[in-house]
């Protein structure tokens, strides 16, 4: 694993259960339960969750929202005093917009073995770019795994369901 293992405590706890909160909204809108939350300091300055099937956007990622809702609220796009938690492992596309945004530290929650760029399927975070993150899994894995877990099994009988029927 490239990623090292996330520090609990209060505070690192904290925003990753609004991330979960987010992720559940995410849910029970029938998006993939994936939340994000961008934190500078103490405070959360962005907040995402994803939004692909409603918005009908591939790239309307639960990080790529937090990331957009804090460079509005901080007034411009280095983030290099912001660390990201989110749910599941970023893909691809988010662990670009990490690494030009120039968060400094990414927490996570479940690998992602199809698509995870922060060690599961391979490291963005340790190429040769002009910002290299530092990443943590593993932070309230289970939960965020648990909840992922849920919605697909749910979606995969609906499916079942409507093919019977």
């Amino acid at each position: 694993m490239p990623w090292e293992a996330a520090p609990l405590g209060a505070p690192n706890e904290a925003f990753m259960r609004r991330a979960l909160a987010l992720a559940r909204e995410a849910a029970a809108a029938g998006e993939t339960p994936v939340g994000a939350v961008v934190v500078r300091g103490s405070a959360i300055v962005g907040e995402g969750k994803n939004r692909r099937e409603a918005g009908k956007n591939a790239l309307l990622h639960a990080e790529m929202e937090a990331i957009a809702a804090a460079c509005k609220a901080l007034g411009g796009w280095r983030l290099w005093e912001c660390d990201l938690y989110v749910t599941l492992e970023p893909c691809p596309m988010c662990a670009g917009a990490i690494i030009n945004a120039r968060i400094r530290r990414v927490f996570f929650g479940a690998p992602d073995p199809k698509a995870g760029c922060c060690g599961a399927v391979t490291d963005l975070f340790s190429l040769p770019f002009n910002h290299q993150p530092q990443a943590y899994g593993g932070m309230l894995e289970a939960e965020s795994a648990a909840l992922l877990r849920a919605f697909f099994s749910a979606l995969r009988r609906q499916k079942t369901s409507e093919r019977l029927s």
